[in-house]
Order: structure tokens, then sequence, then C-alpha cells
């Protein structure tokens, strides 16, 4: 009997021991650094962000060249995707502004803002070894304002429709510098990055 049970332990150790290791993966956001004193002290709020059914998962989704995706199992996000989105274009808002009063909506509770910026993310194309296209929609509202004893107050979570707001698309193509998993994740946080340029700018 205990031959048995040392010989099922044996067994259950070396399955263990042979299960693939998940590898965890992340956007590369620059940290805000603090702007300087002469800087605008305008406040940027990125999100939410939406992205497609099929790429909001824990499991990293990539295209193969015949239409079809294949689902990494044990490839996945450190966060979400859609956070890493939004903190990769805050931080470049953030850069292009020169500005440090930005962050993603998914990050922070802080809902005081001078501008909203919404995201939806169309679509990801992301081939290994090729290269990654992301097609985004966004809008920029100024949030609504309401005076209260001469001082100008924002109002948490609206948005003043009687101001313009900004609507663009940012369709941003990225070559993949190599053949690995790195490498397509490296071009998705340069693909991202220059969407939040564009909406900067």
């Amino acid at each position: 009997m205990r031959l048995l049970l040392s010989l099922i332990a044996s067994i259950l150790i070396l399955v263990g021991c042979s299960s693939p290791k998940s590898i965890f993966y992340s956007l590369n956001a620059t940290p805000i650094s603090r702007a300087a004193p002469s800087a605008k002290n305008i406040r940027i709020m990125v999100g939410p962000v939406s992205i497609p059914a099929s790429f909001d998962r824990p499991q990293l989704v990539i295209n193969n060249a015949n239409n079809t995706v294949q689902v990494y199992e044990y490839q996945r996000w450190a966060n979400t995707l859609k956070g890493d989105v939004g903190d990769v274009i805050a931080s470049n808002v953030a850069q292009v502004l020169m500005i440090s009063n930005v962050w993603s909506f998914s990050q922070s509770t802080q809902t005081d803002f001078d501008y909203q910026v919404f995201v939806d993310v169309q679509n990801i194309d992301a081939k290994l070894g090729d290269r990654v296209m992301v097609d985004v929609l966004w809008t920029i509202k100024p949030a609504i304002t309401t005076k209260s004893s001469d001082k100008t107050i924002p109002s948490r979570a609206t948005i003043d429709t009687s101001e313009k707001f900004i609507a663009g698309r940012s369709l941003v193509n990225e070559q993949v510098t190599g053949d690995g998993i790195n490498s397509l994740v490296a071009a998705q946080s340069r693909a991202f990055s220059k969407v939040g340029q564009e909406i900067a700018r």
C-alpha cells in the first residue's frame, strides 16, 4: 500500500513539473514624470477603453496567416489589455503635451478632469514576425463646469455637450522586428504609443 501511494505521489510530482509555466506580458508605458512649473495645469483622463471581445481575455490572441486566430494559454497579460492600452495612451499624451495630470481610467479613482478621452479599439491585427495593425476610434470631450461662489468647479463624470468635442480615428501599422512574442508585444506598445501621440496632437 505504501509503495502504491509513493508511486502515485511520484507520478503527480512528475506531471506537475512537466506542466508549462505561464509567462506574463505587459505593454510598455513610460512613467509620467512631474511637469515643469510653467506647464499648463490641464487634467486629462484617458478611458474607458473598449477592445474587441475576442481580445478581451487574459491570454494573448495572435492572428495566423490563414484568417484564424490562436489563443496562447500560457502567454498571458500581466494586467488587462484594455488597462495597458489606456496606460500607454495616457503616457504618450502626457509626454507630447508636457503635462503630468494625465491618468488612465482603469488605474485611478480620480474623477475631476478637464478633458476625457474615450478610446474604442476597433481591431488589433497582430502576426508573429510580421506586423501589428491597430484601428482605434477616439473622442476627446471637455468636462462640464458649474459656477459656485465665483469658483468654477468641475462636475464629476459629466460632459459638457455645449462645447465642441474632437473625434478621430488612428490606423497604425507597426513592423515586428523579431520572431518571438516579446517582439510582437513591443510592436503593440509602439503602435498604441503612436495612437496616444495622435490624440495629443
